[in-house]
């Protein structure tokens, strides 16, 4: 069999064609309500295949917050999967934002159902914790290397408690260590690697202060917090600057209220997508 395209350079296609640009799947329960749903596995259904038709051509990656599907047990899990399914026959490339991190064949495990072919929930990347320790993900960075798939890892995050944990050691930080770990693994890549990072579109100077190189990583960066959070497309340029080019900008509610109408979850995306690229 011939080996699988890397993600690092499916994700590049994906963002020539169609702009730097991740929208959520965010079924909340609030925004369930604004769109007229029922707070169930199907009102979750309706809400999440309505959001892949208008995304198709407008957002190089979606991605599910898988908690909101599992808050329904087995029939959101079913519903992810059709979901994933239905961006797949859309051409739209998936991530699943799980926040994954264990040790040892746990860890494995959570690798197999998110990463292996034959798992009915096999997304093209997923996201990761390494706070148990970089290489504790191993299973699952080697597995998405094999499979042509991908992960996020938590890097630098926006939340308030981030900083506790993330910034401690200063020039020999938490933060640093991680992404120097993924710097290393993505080293062979001509672009971007298969090991991505999470980091918040609100950081500011987080990644100078910590002497953090985001563009020796050549991970693609996801940049939660675009929109309803604050940030704009100029913020994110700015912030990250030689990285940009990395950069998934990454809206959910602020797009999503939108909806139910497909045109207009479709014309906002694609403002938001034009600010990203004349942002760069």
């Amino acid at each position: 069999m011939p080996s699988p395209i890397p993600f690092g350079e499916r994700l590049r296609s994906a963002m020539q064609a169609c702009g730097p640009l991740c929208v959520g799947i965010d079924p909340h329960p609030a925004l369930l309500e604004a769109w007229g749903l029922d707070d169930t596995a199907e009102g979750v259904r309706s809400f999440s295949l309505t959001v892949v038709e208008a995304m198709a051509g407008a957002a190089a990656i979606l991605k599910p917050q898988v908690a909101l599907y599992e808050r329904f047990g087995s029939a959101g899990f079913a519903v992810l999967e059709e979901t994933l399914a239905a961006a797949k026959s859309a051409n739209l490339l998936t991530l699943a934002d799980a926040k994954r991190g264990d040790i040892g064949s746990t860890m494995d495990a959570y690798a197999t159902a998110w990463l292996d072919d034959r798992s009915p929930l096999a997304s093209d990347a997923v996201t990761l914790s390494p706070y148990l320790g970089y290489e504790s993900l191993r299973p699952a960075l080697d597995l998405a290397a094999a499979t042509g798939r991908g992960v996020f890892v938590l890097g630098l995050t926006s939340n308030p408690e981030g900083p506790s944990v993330q910034h401690v050691g200063g020039e020999n930080s938490v933060a640093k260590a991680i992404i120097d770990q993924v710097t290393k693994e993505n080293a062979a890549a001509e672009d971007l690697g298969h090991v991505g990072l999470v980091v918040g579109a609100t950081i500011g100077d987080a990644p100078e202060k910590l002497g953090i190189d985001l563009t020796a990583s050549k991970a693609p960066l996801l940049t939660p917090g675009l929109g309803a959070q604050g940030a704009t497309a100029q913020d994110i340029a700015k912030s990250f600057a030689s990285s940009y080019s990395q950069v998934l900008g990454t809206s959910s509610r602020d797009i999503l209220k939108e909806g139910p109408n497909v045109v207009a979850l479709r014309e906002k995306a694609l403002r938001v997508r034009d600010e990203l690229v004349a942002a760069g």
